[in-house]
């Protein structure tokens, strides 16, 4: 806006001359057309044509007394006015325009930005393209078809499998839909019916894929389509025209050995569902982080528009916070000893995570006084209401009004929840993941299969 201006400051003066000031109505109008209305912008519109008509009448009257002497002045006279029109008319349109775009004038709202951002041409697919192929379900074909995991462990199985895609230079095929474990399905506290006794479940046993993650932004990175695409029915009818020349289907073999080997690099479609492992399992580095080709937050940062939307709402609105998520729930179950007594795979979690042992943990990285959003599978409501003495809760729970609107099952409300964590000033996580983690718990996050007496004394902690 500032060289256009400066532009047409500099046409002004040309026309004018270097003695002369410019015309200040159009100076003026360019400099506020960004603050006036569709209605101005008409009135401005209709007064800029029967200036420049006016502008015109005179120099062409000019033109014809001096004639004789300058017989060129006529069109030195109107090039630069004519210019000048053109891009005085390109300001206003695109003032227009932009009230279109937004109801507070010239400013775009986050969702205009980023809609702009996103590719302008949608990434077609064609036979041309090789594929691999997983399974129609994570985790399936596989030993724990029958069964369904949370959304962290599908989570950890989905990156494997485009971790692979990438390293292959092929588009994955993703399953339509994910499984959702009923044990992770309950309904949010303010959900509940009064009675509490009554456990609400959202509907379904599975939800749409697309529904969960932005399939075109992660196409962005490695790119993907749906198992009941039209493009994945000739994939599939094509490979099986071609027969051993179309697809292969391996079990046992790395990608690197996909990769180098050119028996399989050629071929349209690499079908990986003979192995009887979940899918994470593939990936035999997974423990080691700089072997990791997409970062344990690239899906999370890949959710579903409407779910992104939702957390820039939330976080909008609480500005300045720091979080915790605490897990806990499923977390905390005991089983008996053959002595009958309570052990548990995590022996200092339910200790750790309880109220007055976070207040403990987080003194020194949360001043008091602070917002501090509080994501948890905790179902006992008021559980958190100690935190209060110190801090300004806050949960989902306040922000019903959107998330009722975008939010079907409890994977998608995490994935919001997970996003207004991870836009914190300050996140603490219930385990440590990484180094620079902030924890509650000094237990690992892995299942270490090492059942324990539970410790709930605080003595090997200072407050």
């Amino acid at each position: 806006m500032i060289k256009l201006k400066r532009s047409i400051m500099f046409l002004l003066k040309r026309k004018n001359g270097k003695n002369k000031p410019a015309n200040e109505f159009y100076i003026t109008a360019t400099s506020r057309c960004i603050a006036i209305s569709r209605a101005d912008m008409a009135s401005i519109a209709s007064y800029l044509f029967n200036q420049r008509f006016h502008v015109l009448v005179s120099a062409t009257s000019m033109a014809t007394v001096h004639k004789t002497q300058r017989p060129k002045a006529k069109t030195a006279a109107r090039s630069p006015i004519l210019i000048l029109f053109i891009c005085i008319s390109a300001i206003v349109f695109l003032c227009v325009y932009s009230s279109q775009l937004s109801t507070n004038g010239f400013s775009f709202s986050k969702m205009t930005i980023r809609n702009l951002m996103k590719p302008k041409h949608k990434r077609h697919h064609t036979l041309h393209d090789k594929y691999l192929y997983w399974g129609s379900r994570i985790d399936c074909p596989g030993k724990n078809c029958d069964k369904c995991a949370g959304l962290g462990h599908q989570e950890s199985s989905l990156r494997c499998a485009l971790e692979e895609a990438m390293f292959l230079g092929r588009t994955f095929v993703m399953p339509s839909r994910m499984c959702i474990n009923p044990i992770h399905n309950e309904k949010a506290i303010f959900h509940r019916s009064d009675d509490g006794n009554m456990e609400e479940r959202w509907a379904g046993t599975t939800c749409a894929m697309d529904s969960l993650y932005d399939l075109e932004l992660i196409s962005e990175t490695v790119p993907v389509i749906l198992d009941n695409s039209k493009i994945w029915y000739h994939v599939l009818m094509t490979s099986m025209k071609l027969g051993a020349r179309g697809v292969a289907h391996v079990e046992g073999v790395s990608r690197v050995n996909l990769n180098d080997n050119r028996r399989y690099s050629n071929l349209l479609l690499i079908n990986r569902t003979a192995s009887p492992l979940s899918w994470f399992m593939e990936c035999k580095d997974r423990k080691n982080h700089s072997a990791l080709m997409l970062p344990h937050s690239f899906l999370p940062s890949m959710a579903a528009e409407k779910l992104r939307d939702a957390a820039d709402k939330i976080k909008a609105l609480l500005v300045d916070y720091d979080s915790i998520h605490v897990r806990r729930g499923d977390r905390l179950k005991t089983r008996k000893d053959r002595y009958g007594v309570d052990r548990s795979l995590f022996p200092h979690l339910d200790r750790d995570t309880r109220p007055e042992a976070i207040l403990c943990r987080i003194k020194n990285w949360v001043p008091p006084g602070r917002t501090l959003f509080i994501a948890s599978n905790e179902r006992t409501p008021g559980f958190f209401s100690p935190l209060a003495v110190r801090y300004n809760l806050a949960y989902s729970s306040n922000f019903s009004d959107i998330l009722d609107l975008v939010v079907e099952n409890n994977y998608q409300l995490f994935m919001v929840e997970r996003l207004i964590l991870m836009g914190a000033r300050t996140f603490i996580k219930t385990y440590k993941e990484d180094d620079n983690d902030l924890s509650l718990t000094d237990d690992p996050k892995k299942n270490t299969k090492n059942w324990q007496i539970p410790v709930y004394t605080m003595e090997d902690q200072e407050c």
